[in-house]
């Protein structure tokens, strides 16, 4: 029976890409505005029922390629190194990010990534429903924080909600200046430099402010 389950969810995250990576084509060939849910249904030969099973909003369809990200902070707490403190681990994973140019870390010149940053940041709602993934990215990071403090006496709810929304912020203010200057014409090796110093001065900054987590 999980085989079966197995199988059924690897479906199920194809479909997902198939119909989102159909979508985003279709965006940046065309824009966003000037294409509707049915194009998109049409290209992908789904349905607009079963599209609309898959990605609940035109957005989403757009913004699938953030879905795997939005729990990934709270990974990185949840599965750091024994002893390794949670900021220590997020500090790790991002320098890490930058090293392998992860368009996430906006670290990335690849021709198609700018593209897609283009579409996301020049389309007002793609912008408002990203704040929607940024939200839940905080939520997911503030659990694994809270439970990364359980004794009493530790970090409460609300100072866990305090440093995932410090943290998340970081991060996004960090990849959208590596993506602004590779935009401007810098290449990504040219930026590294600077965006791995600009990282370990943000995390810097993390633990002086956010000691129960440091």
């Amino acid at each position: 029976m999980s085989g079966e389950t197995g199988l059924r969810e690897r479906k199920k995250q194809r479909m997902y890409r198939t119909i989102s990576e159909t979508a985003i084509s279709l965006f940046l060939q065309r824009g966003f505005d000037e294409v509707s849910v049915a194009d998109v249904a049409a290209a992908a030969e789904v349905s607009k029922p079963t599209l609309f099973r898959y990605f609940a909003s035109k957005e989403d369809l757009a913004l699938h390629r953030f879905a795997d990200h939005e729990d990934e902070a709270a990974r990185v707490v949840r599965d750091r190194a024994e002893r390794e403190s949670p900021l220590e681990a997020l500090r790790r994973h991002f320098l890490a990010g930058l090293e392998r140019h992860d368009p996430v870390t906006g670290l990335n010149d690849d021709a198609d990534v700018l593209a897609f940053h283009r579409l996301l940041y020049g389309t007002p709602s793609l912008v408002a429903r990203l704040f929607a993934y940024i939200g839940r990215s905080e939520d997911a990071l503030a659990r694994a924080l809270a439970e990364a403090e359980p004794a009493e006496g530790g970090p409460d709810d609300i100072t866990a909600r305090l440093a995932a929304g410090q943290i998340i912020a970081v991060q996004r203010i960090l990849a959208q200046e590596n993506w602004r200057r590779i935009e401007a014409g810098a290449p990504a090796w040219g930026v590294q430099p600077d965006a791995v110093a600009a990282a370990e001065r943000a995390f810097t900054m993390l633990r002086s402010g956010l000691a129960p987590y440091a």
